[in-house]
């Protein structure tokens, strides 16, 4: 059988899962006709969206927020004390193999998309003027974009390629490829995303029918590349037409916008979009399992000691991600002035103070699901929002050597948080703040390990300020990046490797 027969096979049988339950079906796609009108090159994008839903898990946010210098988690999955190696990769199995299923179901539907007849003019040629078009190409090109972004937070230097899986002389070709240079992957993934983002609506995600992801993710994922590559100027640039996009950023209310139970809110860039319907169809994760005070007295709303009424009583409650110390008694404090305290962390409830609260709280009701049950979390995840788009353009000043920039843009979180005014005193001071906030801005977004290892200090933070002994008892410098699963290594007939791992005996 073919190459392009698999993959079509696997993405036909995909696409129901992808749509919307609201959606007309009628108009579902086949390996036979995915691309024979408008309506079924939406189908084959919606299939695109699905393996990131299937690594936003709770061990994606052991892996990228308790294994840093923030947070931590007593979890018995292994992630979380980074008990991790080429044979025995843990939560970096899936996430290499959902991001390269969504690479090659992007990379499926581009070709796909831009050979369709659909969109040819009558000299049979591209219609690049097509509104339609470019929305399509638009959205493909910036989910392509993500899962190649995440592959490179994630692992490092990864195999790189557009080509569509059509025959087996280039699955074989494909399968060989080594590590290749993240710079440069991130390097041709901004300039594709350049060349489409100013074609099409510059709206907000949350504007965009069905929450689509559009320019305003493509601008955010070309300025979040570029930092990783320290283009300053071309992140600067890109932000730049995310305010034009998003405004002022004063307007964005933090609990509104920040609560993973509010969903698809305007301050949203990418969120990870999830339902819970009782006996029906469910789009769900875990991670709100992991993020509630324990233990839950059995059979009721009990938690911790306290009755938590909008919990319920049919949750599962495991091991609880928490705060280090570092963070809950340093960066953001019970009696400090900073709103955000109460969303990432809970001391008490309803004036009820929580049992196990010394030294560290639990985390706070921007992670909890309200009436979740077992461990069906419906809650949607918050990937990249408006504050974050801040921040960076601070930590692009700062690398430029324009600090009273830098502090007008730290100031805009700062201020929304009630902190009040950063004053400037030197650069190296200005950049641990920014730093800093980041942690108290994004608590739990899955970034913090990524922003770590992005600025060089992942293994000397992490293993400095943990307060997780197994964490602090396993952490080596080649833990900085997930290692390529060995049974990939094999595949590709070892032209894949984990050098870093090696070097420590694993």
């Amino acid at each position: 059988m073919k190459a392009r027969h698999i993959l079509l096979s696997l993405a036909g049988a995909a696409l129901l899962a992808g749509c919307s339950l609201k959606e007309d079906l009628s108009v579902i796609a086949t390996p036979d006709n995915s691309f024979d009108s408008a309506a079924s090159c939406q189908q084959v994008i919606n299939s695109c969206y699905i393996p990131m839903k299937n690594f936003y898990t709770y061990t994606y946010m052991l892996a990228t927020e308790c294994c840093t210098d923030i947070a931590y988690c007593p979890s018995g999955t292994l992630d979380a004390r980074l008990d991790i190696s080429p044979a025995t990769p843990r939560h970096g199995q899936t996430v290499w193999t959902q991001c390269y299923t969504g690479v090659q179901r992007c990379n499926f539907a581009i070709k796909g998309i831009e050979n369709s007849k659909v969109f040819m003019d009558e000299n049979g040629e591209l219609d690049t003027t097509n509104s339609k078009l470019n929305l399509l190409l638009c959205e493909a090109k910036v989910l392509r974009a993500f899962y190649y972004y995440t592959l490179t937070c994630f692992f490092g230097d990864v195999p790189f390629y557009f080509d569509d899986i059509n025959d087996l002389e280039t699955l074989d070709r494909i399968a060989l490829l080594p590590r290749m240079s993240a710079v440069e992957t991130r390097n041709t993934l901004i300039e594709d995303l350049k060349a489409i983002a100013p074609l099409v609506p510059q709206t907000r995600t949350s504007d965009n029918e069905n929450h689509r992801l559009g320019a305003a993710c493509a601008w955010m994922l070309i300025a979040k590349m570029a930092m990783w590559n320290r283009q300053w100027e071309t992140a600067i640039d890109a932000i730049g037409h995310l305010e034009e996009i998003y405004g002022d950023f004063s307007q964005y209310d933090y609990a509104e916008n920040a609560m993973f139970r509010n969903k698809n809110t305007p301050e949203s860039i990418l969120e990870i979009q999830h339902e819970y319907v009782r006996g029906g169809i469910s789009y769900t994760s875990n991670v709100a399992a992991i993020c509630m005070p324990t233990p839950r007295t059995t059979g009721t709303s009990i938690y911790a000691g306290v009755d938590v009424s909008e919990l319920g009583n049919e949750a599962t409650a495991w091991a609880a991600m928490r705060p280090n110390v570092v963070f809950c008694q340093g960066l953001q404090t019970r009696r400090g002035k900073d709103i955000r305290k109460n969303y990432n962390m809970a001391w008490e409830y309803d004036g009820h103070e929580f049992a196990s609260i010394t030294p560290r709280p639990w985390c706070g009701p921007k992670f909890w699901c309200p009436g979740m049950v077992q461990t069906a979390d419906g809650n949607n995840y918050k990937v990249f929002r408006y504050a974050d788009a801040m921040l960076m353009k601070a930590e692009c000043y700062a690398n430029t050597n324009e600090n009273e920039l830098a502090v007008q843009y730290l100031n805009k979180t700062r201020i929304r948080a009630g902190l009040g005014e950063y004053t400037f005193r030197t650069p190296l001071r200005l950049m641990a703040e920014i730093r800093n906030e980041r942690a108290r801005e994004l608590f739990g977004e899955f970034q913090r390990k990524f922003d770590l290892v992005r600025w060089g200090i992942w293994y000397d933070e992490t293993s400095s300020n943990t307060d997780y002994t197994a964490l602090q008892n396993n952490i080596l410098p080649c833990h900085e990046y997930y290692p390529i699963p060995e049974q990939e290594v094999i595949k590709s007939k070892y032209n894949l490797d984990n050098k870093a791992y090696n070097a420590y005996g694993l």
